[in-house]
């Protein structure tokens, strides 16, 4: 028999091993006719018996992730300056930055495998929903390779080009980047802008093919596309998928291998670059930042260069993801900073933080000030709710500095505010988030941008709003913001974003193949034509394939006027706008069009106009609610009838001397939705 079965208290000399029919057998027995010490006996050589079986694949990856984890727990050690690697994740929105970040975090036992989940970096519900990162996330990792610790410091940048300062700064923080590419959809628009990014900070960039265990996984002509685009050599790039956990120790080494350590530069005076800050409302503003050169320890006065703000450091720390304190950090490492800092505008991205003691002879380089470049405005549906819109927006504020509004009022809409955005996908997370965090029902108006006014007495005017446009005689000439926009499509939509490109006055500069079936074209168009629905447009007209990018490039002259809709002959101000002379006549002709539909009839005839100054370019009526007061004549002369219709008319046009249209708040709402779709 294959095994033993000692009924007596003395412990058996040895067991076998046993064979699977004779537990099969000895399952069959019932447990009542063993005695209790039996039954424990039983128990421990079950034990035993598993003990015997051959490691498993999955007993080793989780003896494995035990060692990371022991490693992981260590990451507060310090190490020299040579094995620090500082590093960011560049990559187009959705092409799986966060869960490469997740998975890095997870084998280098910085989270234990309890406390993970998804896109664990980005904090606010939001960013889960869309699946985009919103705020960029630092986390310090530590890594065992041949035998040596390293220390690497994470950035987890955002991929929408509506942040493409906050991602440069952070750029600034790193020696090396890597840049994440889709198997299945390639190089995309915001892949190039990242990647010029990187180049401009002298970073040493790995590229990374991601989601290679997709069916429509294509890694091999992602390669091609990245050598011809981009030009980077592919030789040593590293196919991965995130998700399923493929290639990830190969990304660390080459982490290790090839981004160089930060320079040896601790005995200068200390200089910091913030590439992030956020406000806690218990220890006033969190700055997240990169020590350049010198040192700094708790205690310490501190200087930001470009405020001039002066602070004591209260707490500093470094980023693991969860802050955790420590006395000192030294060049090369990347921590936070808690000094009871009252404002985010004392401590913006890009500023260079010193000690006020030992001050550094300049400041970094890049810093710049956050200009809005999109305006709109918010109003609260019940007017009872604008006190408590105006302390979701500062609250808001204390969180984003490029946060701008002004308060603002309209005929139709009540009080509100005047609010500038760094672009569409800053004012709508911005609107979701007042809806969402602070409980408000808001109506927002067309977006628009900042046009530049110079007037006939040499003046220059900044202007966001239509109302502030001075009259056509003071004005000499009006200037709008003009974007250099890239987009990246399959060859099958060429001609159909060349006809959208054009029908939004662009002016075509480039055209040129990426690859066997995808180009890249190049415009230039003015911002106000791309604030509308530009991105909605271009993704329907090629089926969701096509992407874009965009950034700046100045100011233009113009021939902009503004388009007046007068109802009643009366003015009504929100519903202005500045268009350019060849599209104002469409504009105002659908404008009036579906203002004669969303109007209520009057009781007297209400003409609705679209103007240029005073001259009407386009006009709908409504026709007045009549009364038939002739039918009460069955017969008779004609002149009873005349006479009857004389002094029905006379009525209606006292009425409409006197009279006042009221437009509901609902034909503003649907106005305001088309002016968004028309211009």
């Amino acid at each position: 028999m294959a095994m033993a079965y000692a009924m007596d208290l003395s412990p058996p000399t040895f067991f076998l091993s046993p064979t699977p029919s004779s537990l099969r057998r000895l399952s069959s027995f019932p447990v009542s006719t063993f005695p209790r010490h039996s039954n424990r006996r039983l128990q421990i050589l079950c034990q035993a018996t598993a003990g015997t079986q051959p490691q498993s694949q999955s007993n080793l990856s989780d003896s494995n992730s035990k060692l990371a984890a022991r490693s992981g727990q260590d990451r507060l050690l310090k190490v020299p300056i040579s094995k620090i690697r500082n590093f960011s994740i560049i990559a187009h929105i959705d092409h799986g930055k966060s869960t490469l970040a997740d998975k890095l975090l997870q084998v280098t036992g910085t989270v234990q495998n309890r406390d993970m989940k998804e896109q664990f970096l980005d904090n606010m519900d939001l960013e889960r929903e869309r699946g985009i990162t919103i705020k960029l996330q630092a986390a310090r990792m530590r890594y065992v390779y041949e035998d040596t610790p390293y220390c690497l410091n994470l950035i987890d940048t955002p991929g929408h080009v509506d942040f493409s300062y906050e991602v440069s700064r952070s750029l600034a923080a790193c020696e090396g980047a890597l840049l994440v590419v889709d198997a299945s959809q390639g190089v995309e628009a915001q892949t190039l802008a990242n990647v010029y990014l990187a180049l401009e900070n002298n970073l040493e960039i790995i590229p990374v093919v991601n989601k290679i265990d997709l069916p429509g996984a294509e890694p091999e002509q992602v390669l091609r596309e990245i050598e011809e685009v981009i030009g980077l050599d592919c030789s040593k790039a590293i196919l991965c998928s995130a998700k399923e956990g493929i290639g990830i120790t190969e990304i660390l080494n080459a982490i290790v291998e090839r981004i160089p350590p930060p320079p040896e530069t601790a005995e200068k005076p200390f200089r910091a670059l913030i590439f992030d800050s956020y406000y806690d409302a218990y220890r006033g503003v969190i700055v997240y930042f990169r020590v350049i050169d010198g040192k700094v320890k708790k205690g310490d006065r501190i200087l930001f260069m470009a405020s001039g703000k002066d602070y004591f450091a209260d707490e500093i720390g470094v980023l693991s993801p969860n802050q955790i304190q420590v006395d000192e950090l030294y060049a090369g490492e990347v921590g936070y900073i808690s000094a009871s800092i009252r404002s985010v505008a004392d401590a913006r991205v890009g500023d260079t933080i010193t000690n006020f003691s030992r001050k550094a002879e300049s400041s970094l380089p890049g810093y710049e000030e956050a200009t809005p470049m999109v305006f709109c405005g918010l109003f609260p549906v019940d007017a009872d709710q604008f006190p408590d819109l105006r302390d979701a927006l500062e609250k808001l504020q204390l969180n984003d500095a490029a946060l701008k509004f002004e308060p603002e009022t309209s005929s139709a809409m009540g009080f509100g505010f005047r609010c500038g955005f760094l672009g569409l996908l800053h004012m709508e997370i911005v609107q979701e988030r007042l809806e969402r965090e602070y409980n408000l029902n808001l109506i927002t108006t067309a977006p628009s941008v900042v046009y530049k006014v110079h007037t006939v007495n040499g003046d220059t005017t900044m202007c966001s709003n239509p109302s502030l446009l001075p009259q056509p005689g003071l004005r000499k000439s009006v200037e709008e913001p003009y974007v250099k926009i890239e987009l990246l499509t399959p060859k099958d939509y060429i001609g159909a974003l060349m006809e959208l490109a054009q029908d939004r006055r662009g002016e075509f500069k480039e055209m040129k193949y990426i690859a066997e079936n995808r180009a890249s074209l190049l415009y230039e168009l003015p911002l106000a034509e791309m604030v509308g629905d530009f991105f909605d447009q271009l993704k329907s007209r090629t089926k969701g394939y096509a992407s874009m990018e965009y950034s700046v490039i100045g100011y233009r002259e113009s021939d902009l006027i503004k388009l007046d809709i007068l109802i009643n002959a009366e003015l009504v101000e929100p519903l202005s706008t500045i268009v350019h002379r060849d599209k104002a006549y469409s504009v105002g002709r659908a404008l009036t069009q579906k203002l004669k539909e969303l109007i209520p009839r009057q009781m007297f005839k209400v003409p609705i106009q679209a103007c240029i100054g005073s001259k009407v370019i386009a006009s709908e009526a409504l026709s007045a609610i009549r009364k038939d007061v002739l039918a009460k004549c069955y017969g008779g002369d004609i002149s009873r009838k005349k006479k009857l219709l004389k002094k029905q008319a006379a009525g209606k046009k006292r009425m409409k001397a006197i009279g006042r249209v009221d437009v509901p708040q609902e034909a503003f709402m649907a106005v305001l939705k088309l002016e968004k779709e028309v211009l």
